[in-house]
C-alpha cells in the first residue's frame, strides 16, 4: 500500500477516509495506520481507601446485575426473577467493595491516585493500494478534499534578504561613483562636491604674479 497523507490525531484521518467513501471510493483498499506508539496514562483524582472502595462496589454491582439475569432465566416465576437479580446485586456490591477496599490497603501508599490508560499514536497515515493511489488523489480533488498534514507540501515564506523585502538581509553595496583622473568606479565612496573656496570647477585659483603700486 501507498500512502496517500499523514495527519497528526485519527479524527482528520478518519474524516479522510469518509470523504473518499461519500465519493464512491472504494474504501475496502484503505487503511489508517498509526505510528510512533506510545502509552498515555491520564490521572484522574487522588485515590482513598474510601473510594477504592466505592470503585469496587460500582464494579461489582455490574457484575452482580449480568449474574442476576443469566440466573433469573432459570426461575419459574417473575418475582423470583426480580429477587435474584437483586440480591446478585447487593452481594457482587458488598464483595466488590471489600475487595478494592483491601486491595488498596496492602499497597500501603505506593499508588495513591487512580488513573486510565491508553494506547495513542504519534501520526496517523492513510494508506491506499499502489493501483488505486492516482484514483483517490483524483477523488479527493474532484471533492474540494485536498490531502493534507505532516509531510504535505506547505506554503513557501520568503525570508529576509529576498527580493523585494526591505528588512534585514546581507549589507547592500553602495552606489558607483568615478573620482575625477580616477580610472575606474570607487564602491561604496560619496561624490565630492565642488569647494567654493577652490572656485567652481574644483582647481585651485590661478596665483596672482601682478605686482602692487604704492598707494
Amino acid at each position: 500500500m501507498r500512502p496517500l497523507a499523514g495527519f497528526p490525531d485519527y479524527a482528520s484521518a478518519q474524516r479522510m477516509v469518509d470523504a473518499l467513501s461519500d465519493a464512491g471510493f472504494p474504501v475496502e483498499t484503505s487503511a489508517i495506520v498509526g505510528s510512533d506508539l506510545r502509552l498515555e496514562e491520564r490521572v484522574t483524582g487522588r485515590l482513598t481507601t474510601g473510594r477504592a472502595a466505592l470503585h469496587g462496589l460500582e464494579s461489582g454491582a455490574v457484575i452482580g446485575l449480568f449474574i442476576g439475569l443469566f440466573l433469573g432465566l432459570f426461575t419459574a416465576t417473575t418475582i423470583s426473577f426480580i429477587g435474584i437479580v437483586i440480591w446478585s446485586v447487593i452481594w457482587a456490591a458488598i464483595v466488590g467493595a471489600i475487595f478494592g477496599a483491601v486491595t488498596h490497603a496492602m499497597q500501603k501508599g505506593a499508588r495513591d491516585f487512580s488513573s486510565r490508560s491508553a494506547i495513542v499514536a504519534g501520526r496517523y497515515d492513510v494508506l491506499v493500494a499502489a493501483q488505486m493511489l492516482e484514483q483517490a488523489k483524483a477523488v479527493l480533488a474532484s471533492s474540494g478534499a485536498v490531502p493534507g498534514g505532516p509531510g504535505q507540501p506547505g506554503t513557501t515564506h520568503t525570508g529576509w534578504g529576498q527580493p523585494g523585502t526591505t528588512h534585514g538581509g546581507p549589507a547592500q553595496p553602495g552606489p558607483m561613483h568615478t573620482e575625477p583622473g580616477g580610472s575606474g568606479p570607487m564602491h561604496g565612496r560619496p561624490m565630492q562636491g565642488p569647494d567654493h573656496n577652490r572656485g567652481d570647477t574644483g582647481r585651485e585659483p590661478a596665483p596672482d604674479f601682478r605686482p602692487n603700486h604704492p598707494q
